[in-house]
């Protein structure tokens, strides 16, 4: 071991489990049953396995070297006493043991600490616990575990290839074409294009940008617009460096437009999956009341805690909340979150009713891959539709006798979710875990107003009784949050199970319901409460983007654009102040040297970053269908180049797209790299992108110090930096729809 004046270093990256599981996983059919407990990581063994490692957690890829001494060091206990075989060994054959034994560990938390020098160098070292081959079932919980030796792990290095960032999937014909080019020159530099046959078919000189704050290094930009002809494997070469090949083609993006949404059929709820429509990511379905699955039939509302006061419902009171989208990285289903996805969702096909750009028939019946195909209803809205289903089971009912719920009659429970985290991967028809309701929330009841006072309209020439139901339950809704204006999800009911999504300004809420109500139904009480509103006469595009807890842009969008057929008074105004965002979002672009219309204050980027640039592209490209300038189409296309490419990692973050692209994402679901067996997230899955605050252990762990766009990690761990949610595919799949229809880029 170090002597005193020597720093020990600590091989674990998350060894206390404040907050987190990964990247530790557990094995033998228990990891369905891996939590956090108490502050501790805890996992249910079962009787009756053979041998010691038939079950254990571990923690992979923890790097040993030869002839140096470590010292393993933990806490546990279990809910019965039980001998536990502990070992930092090699994670690969022969297993050599370098430090570890055979504690007997108790029903009160006691502490062990082992020593011994590893005989080999390995990058494949583990921490494991195994736990198999006991007569009986009991329950083992760990924690404070330490690996001190050897010398600090390696810092990480992203590998960003070669110097040229380009679109990796590629240019329109007559669209902008434009790279980036990382030298340390700071004059001109000479660039060739070259074609897939070797040829070259452009030359140029690249113009300096100095250093770029986003990435902290000396750039140039390429501009190659002119160059129009169709062709594939073209490479851009400048400074001794060829980039990533990428086509130039129209129609490009029309794959990109149907893989997006359907995302959203594989991350359904309440229904199997099924591969001959998603190839690859068939499924059960999750949470229809099947052992071991323990919802959503009968759910009823969660325990009593203090910081919710104390409220419950009665036991009796259950509710049938099968369906809709599983959220994000986990089980969850939120109507907060699933209210922007859904609204954007049913907005790519009302943009389809009006746009002089869109391509009338790309999204009709038959387009997409949902198993309601054929049923002569646009599949874009048959997908939204399984959400909001979903959503109308989460209005507490109006003649509701429960003394917990009267006072809520109307409102919808914020969300449902695990009554406790769960570990990486795990199935959802294999989720043992408890699901309950959550209190109520005014920001959830508006987001149900709007969305279903949206629908109302949309579903109308194709449902009509549907479309009705709809707006009975956003009146209901929206009159509920008057009379219950502050009913806040706090923050600490975020610590167990699942998000807290919570939203203590609902102005932009109450701003967005009376907007839908008003388009879908001209009742001119919801008009004056518009009006009334203080963000209607605001600037609400903010060049850092926005999301669920900020839409009073999506009514703003709404309020100029939205195909009505009620006078709506001031739409001059509210489509000027649309092109007065978006140029606001232009004059951002232009200063970046990566061309992304996305500059957050003091240069820190917010988790989820990527879905906040595609929200400001949303923006633009509205602009380009009020007006027709080629400006806002041109800025659009060159923010789709940052997302697949053009960055300073040189990665598309778009799964399946590019030469090199985000593919582990964190997901119960798509966890190939935990399991093999597992696919990794289907095509057309953004990742969250990255983000300066680096919440995770993993991120923690490998981007201390980050500048921005270099504060990301494709790790399944790294949830703050790299999940997937249904509201960043929502927007995501709206700009690859505008996109798509700008075929050759000359609209």
């Amino acid at each position: 071991m170090p002597t005193a004046a020597q720093a020990a270093a600590e091989q674990i990256s998350n060894g206390t489990f404040d907050s987190e599981i990964a990247p530790w996983y557990a094995y033998g059919h228990v990891a369905d049953s891996l939590r956090l407990e108490d502050g501790a990581l805890c996992v249910d063994v079962p009787a009756g396995t053979v041998n010691p490692w038939d079950v254990a957690i571990g923690l992979n890829e923890v790097p040993a070297m030869a002839d140096e001494g470590y010292q393993l060091s933990f806490t546990a206990k279990a809910s019965t006493p039980v001998t536990v075989n502990a070992f930092f060994q090699l994670g690969e054959d022969p297993w050599t043991q370098i430090a570890g034994g055979y504690p007997t560990v108790g029903t009160e938390p006691a502490s062990f600490s082992y020593a011994g020098t590893s005989p080999v160098s390995s990058s494949v070292g583990q921490v494991v616990f195994q736990v198999g081959g006991k007569a009986d079932a009991f329950t083992l919980c760990i924690d404070d575990v330490s690996l001190l030796g050897g010398v600090e792990p390696p810092k990480y290095t992203p590998d960003t290839g070669p110097r040229v960032r380009v679109n990796q999937v590629g240019y329109l014909p007559h669209g902008p074409k434009g790279a980036t080019l990382i030298t340390e020159a700071t004059e001109s530099v000479a660039w060739q294009l070259v074609d897939g046959k070797g040829k070259v078919v452009r030359k140029g000189k690249s113009t300096p940008r100095g250093v770029d704050e986003t990435s902290g290094e000396n750039v140039h930009t390429i501009d190659f617009s002119t160059y129009t002809r169709v062709g594939t494997g073209l490479t851009l070469v400048a400074d001794g460096e060829t980039s990533r090949a990428f086509d130039i083609a129209p129609n490009l993006y029309e794959p990109l437009r149907k893989d997006a949404m359907t995302f959203f059929y594989t991350n359904r709820s309440g229904i199997s999956i099924l591969d001959s429509i998603a190839p690859g990511y068939g499924r059960e379905a999750g949470h229809i009341g099947v052992p071991p699955n323990k919802g959503d039939t009968a759910v009823s509302c969660q325990a009593p805690v203090d910081f919710m006061d104390d409220w419950t419902c009665d036991p009796s009171s259950v509710f049938d909340v099968t369906g809709g989208w599983y959220d994000a990285g986990d089980h969850g289903k939120y109507v907060v979150n699933g209210g922007i996805s859904v609204a954007q969702l049913m907005s790519i096909w009302e943009r389809n009713l009006w746009a002089r750009s869109a391509d009338r028939g790309a999204l009709r019946d038959g387009t997409l891959r949902v198993p309601e195909t054929g049923n002569r209803v646009p599949d874009v809205l048959d997908e939204a539709r399984w959400e909001l289903e979903w959503m109308l089971k989460m209005q507490v009912p109006a003649d509701t006798t429960d003394p917990g719920l009267a006072p809520y009659a109307g409102m919808a429970f914020h969300k449902v979710h695990d009554d406790a985290w769960t570990g990486l991967p795990l199935d959802p028809a294999k989720n043992d875990k408890l699901r309950e309701l959550h209190r109520p929330s005014t920001a959830a009841t508006l987001n149900l107003a709007a969305a279903a006072a949206q629908g109302a309209r949309v579903y109308a020439p194709f449902d009509k009784a549907f479309a009705r139901k709809l707006l009975s339950a956003a009146k209901s809704a929206y009159a509920a949050a008057k009379a219950n204006p502050a009913v806040y999800a706090p923050d600490a009911d975020g610590n167990s199970g699942g998000g807290a999504y919570g939203d203590n300004n609902v102005v932009d809420e109450f701003y967005w319901a009376a907007a839908e109500l008003y388009l879908s139904s001209g009742d001119k009480a919801y008009l004056a409460d518009v009006k009334a509103s203080p963000l209607d006469t605001a600037d609400v595009f903010d060049i850092g983007g926005f999301g669920w807890q900020g839409v009073a842009a999506v009514a703003r969008l709404d309020l100029a654009t939205a195909p009505t057929r009620v006078h709506v008074p001031g739409r001059d105004k509210y489509r000027r102040s649309v092109l007065e965002g978006a140029n606001k979002l232009l004059a951002v672009q232009a200063k970046q040297a990566y061309a992304q219309p996305y500059a957050p204050a003091n240069n820190v980027w917010v988790w989820g970053s990527n879905s906040q640039l595609l929200n400001n592209l949303v923006v633009i490209g509205t602009a380009y269908d009020i007006s027709g300038a080629s400006k806002y189409r041109t800025g659009v296309l060159q923010g789709l180049d940052f997302l697949l490419g053009r960055n300073a990692l040189n990665i598309s973050y778009v799964t399946g797209y590019g030469e090199v692209y985000s593919k582990n994402q964190h997901t119960r679901m798509y966890a190939n790299q935990l399991d093999a067996n597992l696919p990794n997230p289907p095509a057309g899955t953004v990742a969250g992108g990255p983000n300066s605050e680096i919440q995770d252990p993993v991120a923690q762990k490998n981007l201390k110090g980050c500048i921005a766009q270099f504060c990301y990690i494709d790790d399944i761990g790294s949830w703050s930096t790299n999940e997937i949610t249904i509201n960043w595919n929502a927007p995501m799949a709206w700009v690859a729809s505008f996109a798509a229809d700008l075929d050759n880029g000359a609209h």
